[in-house]
């Protein structure tokens, strides 16, 4: 099926009442048919719901649909789209290893990276996208994951998908691909040769700023990579805390299976049933909604590139972009809603953002209103003025998460908060 009919149809099988709308499925636990019954859905001898921390039927509707929508095996939603990314390092790492990310990401992936997983004994270490090389002097036997961004939120980067896998699969090393900004609809990570794909499904998503919510989806091939492979030992070695499984001995889905008896089990970043719910509808109109995002981008970015006030435009369907020959070879039908541009100075930057009237003020993206964000002053505040560069956020640079109003009416809004 094509991405419109996935979208609309993946993962529901109608239950006895035959609603054509998935179900709202809001209850904290299930009824077992008996003793031997509860005793084997904890044993895995029967599959089945347990209790909604580990398991829910909206939820599992969306994870369905989501992994069809992204070409994977399985997928895994979560209470944030954080979670979704803290889980996965933690699925890989442990106290004494590392990871490599790319230089350029999200604030809050900077944040967790550098300073937080540091407190859990784990090393970050960082590489330029367009330089896949590097990483050939980071890798090391404790290294257990490569994170990058298939679209870089705010500098607006696309990686070099080929480079980083060739090293990575070299190394027997897992790649995550945050696909949050391109979404399944422009990107498809697992068809580029990546093992995990994260989401913050707070954003395009849901579409309307409606729900805080995560995913992470697992390939068809990860198995592979995982199976007999010593940087992965507590995927091949008996597992103490679930009756000393074998992840790789078992025929499901192993990130998957051990994110949800191990993670969610135990850290409990748990996606409602409601939340879940309300990323399904989202996902029905996604495809609809990531073309017409992608084509007022493009108007608004062509027109801040011709504007004497811009000093430069990040976008990459820009045929002058640096980034240009990367979407081509790995994006296809559209470059997002997404784009930054810089002006002369912070001071600046701020006067623009503040005198825009359809652009909102706002630290999110994905939505369908028009969001304005100065990311030196909210989502990348706690940088140093060098890391500012090294992130790819100047202090003159202002984002804009492009919604779905008319395309000129925005321009209008910031041709008077550029020249007013």
């Amino acid at each position: 099926m094509h991405d419109k009919t996935i979208a609309i149809h993946a993962g529901y099988d109608k239950d006895s009442q035959a609603t054509m709308a998935v179900p709202i499925y809001q209850t904290t636990a299930y009824e077992f048919r008996d003793a031997e019954h509860a005793a084997n859905l904890f044993a895995l001898k029967e599959l089945g719901n347990i209790y909604t921390r580990l398991m829910n039927p909206t939820t599992d509707v969306f994870e369905k649909r989501f992994a069809a929508l992204e070409g994977g095996a399985a997928a895994i939603a979560t209470s944030s789209g954080m979670a979704a990314i803290f889980n996965t390092i933690a699925n890989v790492a442990e106290a004494g290893d590392n990871i490599i990310c790319a230089s350029k990401l999200y604030g809050g992936t900077l944040t967790l990276t550098s300073h937080t997983i540091k407190r859990f004994g784990i090393e970050a270490r960082y590489f330029d996208v367009h330089e896949p090389k590097q990483l050939e002097d980071l890798i090391d036997e404790n290294t257990k994951l490569i994170l990058f961004e298939s679209i870089t939120n705010p500098s607006i980067d696309v990686p070099d998908f080929e480079g980083i896998v060739e090293i990575a699969n070299k190394h027997g090393i897992l790649t995550a691909v945050d696909n949050t900004v391109a979404t399944p609809i422009l990107c498809k990570p697992f068809a580029l040769g990546c093992d995990i794909s994260v989401h913050s499904t707070s954003k395009y998503t849901t579409g309307q700023g409606l729900a805080i919510g995560g995913i992470v989806v697992e390939s068809n091939t990860i198995l592979e990579k995982i199976k007999g492979n010593p940087r992965y030992a507590h995927f091949n070695e008996p597992d103490a805390s679930y009756h000393g499984l074998v992840y790789t001995d078992i025929p499901l889905p192993i990130f998957s299976l051990r994110m949800r008896l191990a993670l969610l089990r135990d850290l409990g970043a748990t996606p409602s049933p409601f939340n879940s719910w309300l990323f399904i509808q989202g996902l029905e109109h996604l495809p609809l909604r990531m073309k017409q995002h992608s084509q007022s981008a493009l108007e608004i970015a062509e027109f801040l590139e011709s504007h004497p006030k811009v000093l430069k435009v990040n976008y990459p369907g820009l045929k002058n972009d640096v980034n240009f020959p990367y979407a081509e070879k790995y994006l296809s039908g559209g470059y997002s809603g997404l784009l930054s541009f810089e002006v002369e100075s912070f001071e600046k930057a701020v006067e623009i953002a503040d005198k825009t009237e359809l652009f909102t003020m706002v630290v999110n993206i994905g939505d369908s209103k028009s969001i304005i964000t100065h990311p030196a002053s909210t989502t990348h505040q706690q940088l140093s003025s060098d890391e500012l560069i090294a992130a790819g956020v100047p202090s003159g640079l202002i984002r804009l998460s492009v919604g779905l109003e008319d395309s000129q009416d925005l321009i209008e809004d910031l041709k008077a908060a550029l020249e007013g």
